[in-house]
């Protein structure tokens, strides 16, 4: 797969890396790794071409989200949540899309889509308060797209419960300093929070109307990718940089195994069970990466030919999202326990790539249950078990 979007990518490689532990250090990325990833582009490749972007092939978004993760893993993660929002800003209004990309196609948005508040309805749209924690890469971001209960005039939520994405501009929100964690340190995820902010209908869509294929955006934005299902695009933007930074944890693996001599075996290489955990933990680690791309990839190839993806194809790829989430982290664990006592040194990338993707499994759309019960529900001829696919 060729693009110059990898191309700058393959050429900050190095930089990445060494830049990985001053982002852990800062709790969030340093201010040129956030200038360099906006110059490589990677953020534009799910953005409608109209507004500056690519509008490229989903696959090649997923390969470049790797590739940056396996450098930093934080780099990687950042990349891969801020990437997809393009991608949903192609549904709201054009007017959303012009205010956020009209003066800077490389405009970052972060997110939060938990309901953190009730927006109460008024003339021309709603006010919102509230808090919303774990907004990756807030600092570096302009806009941020957050979910909000649609509210009585009296602020209370409607029943049944109703949900809103709503886009706010950087200039009514505060961002509060909360990333103290053990994993993916420099994401930056911090809170974002809002106090009696007006919005205007226009900035504000359900997801629901998304996932439905549905979205004033959608009356220009009309080609391929905008059609392909909210599953298979978000859920994976999660799972991708974990499988990077296993790739990453791999290649660090297998560089400190090199020359290292065990008190136990002697040269590492010349011990079975040592060469054998890297070469099955490298098979797990390529099988994910050949799941996603495949499962994508099929969906997008079907979305071009103007055809509808089957729902067992969908519960497939999401079914195959999170167990890849689950298997690369497996891979990394029996890489890390036979890195020996050096690997916890905090020098050691190893160690970081560990931590960096057991915090990504904690993300909700890493939960497996629901989405292996909707597959064998789909499977079976029945209704999925959940509705985000």
């Amino acid at each position: 797969m060729a693009h110059e979007v990898l191309e700058r990518i393959r050429e900050l490689e190095p930089y990445l890396r060494e830049q990985a532990d001053n982002a852990e250090a800062l709790r969030r990325l340093p201010d040129d790794t956030a200038k360099q990833l906006k110059a490589s582009g990677v953020v534009r490749l799910l953005q409608p071409t109209r507004h500056g972007g690519y509008e490229e092939d989903p696959r090649l978004f997923f390969e470049a989200v790797m590739r940056i993760a396996a450098c930093c893993g934080s780099s990687g993660w950042v990349s891969g949540i801020i990437g997809v929002h393009p991608w949903e800003l192609a549904f709201f209004d054009d007017r959303a899309q012009e205010e956020v990309w009209g003066d800077d196609p490389d405009t970052w948005m972060s997110s939060q889509y938990l309901p953190g508040g009730v927006a109460r309805p008024v003339e021309g749209g709603w006010m919102l308060s509230g808090r919303w924690s774990f907004s990756s890469g807030a600092d570096h971001s302009d806009w941020a797209l957050l979910g909000a209960s649609v509210g009585n005039p009296d602020g209370t939520p409607v029943d049944p419960p109703a949900g809103l994405h709503v886009l706010v501009p950087r200039t009514d929100y505060a961002i509060e300093d909360t990333w103290y964690v053990v994993g993916l340190c420099g994401t930056g995820s911090n809170d974002v929070v809002l106090d009696d902010v007006f919005l205007p209908r226009y900035r504000a869509h359900t997801g629901e109307a998304m996932r439905q294929y549905d979205g004033p955006g959608l009356a220009v934005n009309t080609g391929p990718l905008y059609r392909m299902p909210w599953g298979a695009i978000f859920p994976n933007a999660i799972t991708a940089p974990i499988i990077g930074m296993a790739e990453g944890a791999l290649a660090a693996h297998l560089d400190h195994q090199r020359n290292r001599v065990s008190i136990v075996t002697g040269p590492v290489v010349s011990a079975p069970i040592a060469m054998t955990a890297a070469g099955m933990a490298a098979s797990e680690i390529d099988s994910c990466r050949v799941q996603l791309l495949h499962n994508v990839g099929e969906m997008y190839d079907t979305v071009v030919r103007g055809e509808v993806i089957p729902m067992v194809v969908r519960a497939r790829g999401r079914r195959d999202q999170v167990q890849g989430s689950w298997r690369a982290a497996r891979a990394v664990d029996d890489l890390f326990t036979r890195s020996g006592g050096a690997a916890l040194r905090r020098g050691n990338p190893v160690q970081r790539f560990w931590r960096d993707c057991h915090a990504g499994l904690n993300h909700a759309i890493n939960v497996p249950d629901v989405s292996f019960h909707s597959w064998a529900s789909v499977a079976l001829g029945f209704d999925p078990l959940e509705m985000l696919l």
